[in-house]
């Protein structure tokens, strides 16, 4: 039933690998669990509450993507959003968090919109070859730059230098060197399921040489959702004033999703002939439904999560890894201390053999056209430096026009990448740096 429902013989994968495809995709993103609400806590939202809300809107979101879209793609709460809702809105502009999560489920509501009536796939359709694979190798810098900052390798460092090597006398961070290579050995050896193996290797040595701390419990009930749950404002979020809020929240999502989605396409190879992934706006309405969720069960905008990168590179082809990943997301409603105590290093290492992989589109840019590659590398370079997908993605779609315009091919930019040139340029004006 599940191989004639998911297409697993046409997709040439077997049930086997999908289930291994699912649980390396959430071993890899299972810290959103923690640090999600973690994040949220500076807001003044509850810890507990917002686990819970975390957990059921990334079940949620990945649920119907498995089922309805019958993609490999999670979805949870994206980091990014919530700090600019934690640090920024609520901090620094003064507005409540129920009024944050009003405007996250305005957000959510024109998404849906947008994509029942096909625009967002229209939109998604205008971006040119090589901006896709700028968003498909931007992706993979970023995934490095997260890895090598989880596993110690790379730390933050002074004015003048800002990352500088880590402390390789610290076991944390020779155990994130060990992963790395480990993993790298049984992917050359061709070994199914080598990034899970080696991120559960790596957690259970840690445990061995006392470097992680065994959790105290492996169960426990659910905190109460009460204190999130429908608290959201949203005649609060119409006033005027909380406009510009609404307005980067929207195309930091907008643009966050789409670039994802064709990123994860282009690198397992779903893309169509035209470069596009067909029936794009299943995805999409997938991602707006988990916002509107999200907001209601009282977390920060969902979308297609990155990490879905190493359930693809797993062997995962199907929604049934997207299935997979969901339920054992409703399993850490009762395993969360189990779950939350997979090491940094141990996932860290896995995105950085994730993010050598995604690169490997670059290689299809035609870098004897400046005018198609000065866009690609202002998008790829600045997704990974920003630390923020969204700004480097609406920069590449300010700078393609403009080069495009300076080349005289002023006339091959459609009308959809005008529309996206214009959305990203009232981001700049409206970002509150």
């Amino acid at each position: 039933m599940l191989t004639k429902y998911f297409h697993l013989k046409e997709l040439n994968t077997t049930i086997k690998q999908e289930i291994i495809a699912g649980a390396t995709t959430f071993v890899t993103m299972a810290y959103i669990i923690i640090v999600n609400p973690k994040i949220l806590e500076a807001a003044g939202m509850p810890f507990g509450a917002s686990m819970v809300a975390t957990i059921m809107s990334a079940f949620f979101g990945t649920l119907i993507m498995g089922v309805y879209a019958k993609r490999p793609f999670a979805i949870a709460p994206y980091m990014g959003e919530n700090a600019f809702i934690a640090y920024t809105v609520v901090n620094v502009l003064h507005y409540s968090w129920q009024t944050a999560l009003g405007a996250i489920f305005i957000g959510g509501i024109l998404f849906t919109i947008l994509t029942v009536f096909k625009i967002r796939s229209w939109l998604a359709y205008a971006i040119p070859e090589s901006l896709k694979i700028a968003f498909a190798a931007g992706i993979g810098l970023f995934l490095t730059f997260i890895g090598l900052n989880e596993t110690g390798i790379v730390k933050i460092g002074v004015p003048g230098a800002p990352v500088h090597v880590g402390n390789f006398h610290e076991p944390s961070v020779l155990l994130g060197i060990f992963a790395f290579l480990f993993i790298g050995v049984m992917m050359i050896k061709k070994i199914n399921g080598s990034i899970l193996i080696g991120i559960l290797t790596t957690t259970i040595l840690g445990f061995i040489f006392g470097i992680t701390k065994l959790p105290e419990k492996i169960m426990s009930l659910p905190p109460d959702i009460r204190p999130v749950l429908l608290q959201l404002d949203i005649t609060g979020a119409l006033s005027w004033g909380f406009f510009s809020v609404i307005l980067v929240v929207f195309i930091m999502d907008f643009v966050d999703t789409m670039g994802t989605l064709l990123g994860l396409g282009y690198k397992a190879k779903m893309l169509d002939k035209n470069g596009n992934l067909p029936e794009i706006e299943k995805p999409m309405l997938c991602d707006a439904l988990a916002t509107v969720f999200g907001a209601l069960f009282g977390t920060t905008t969902s979308g297609a999560y990155i990490e879905s990168a190493t359930g693809i590179e797993a062997g995962g082809k199907s929604g049934l890894t997207a299935v997979v990943t969901a339920i054992l997301f409703l399993f850490a409603l009762f395993f969360a201390p189990l779950f939350a105590v997979i090491p940094p290093y141990a996932y860290g290492s896995a995105l950085i053999i994730v993010g050598l992989l995604m690169i490997s589109p670059v290689s299809h840019l035609k870098f004897d056209d400046l005018a198609e590659t000065i866009p690609a590398f202002v998008t790829m370079t600045l997704m990974s430096f920003t630390y923020n997908l969204g700004i480097g993605m609406t920069a590449g779609f300010v700078v393609y026009p403009l080069t495009m315009l300076i080349a005289g091919r002023i006339k091959t930019v459609t009308v959809g990448m005008w529309v996206l040139f214009g959305f990203s340029v009232l981001f700049y004006v409206f970002y509150p740096f």
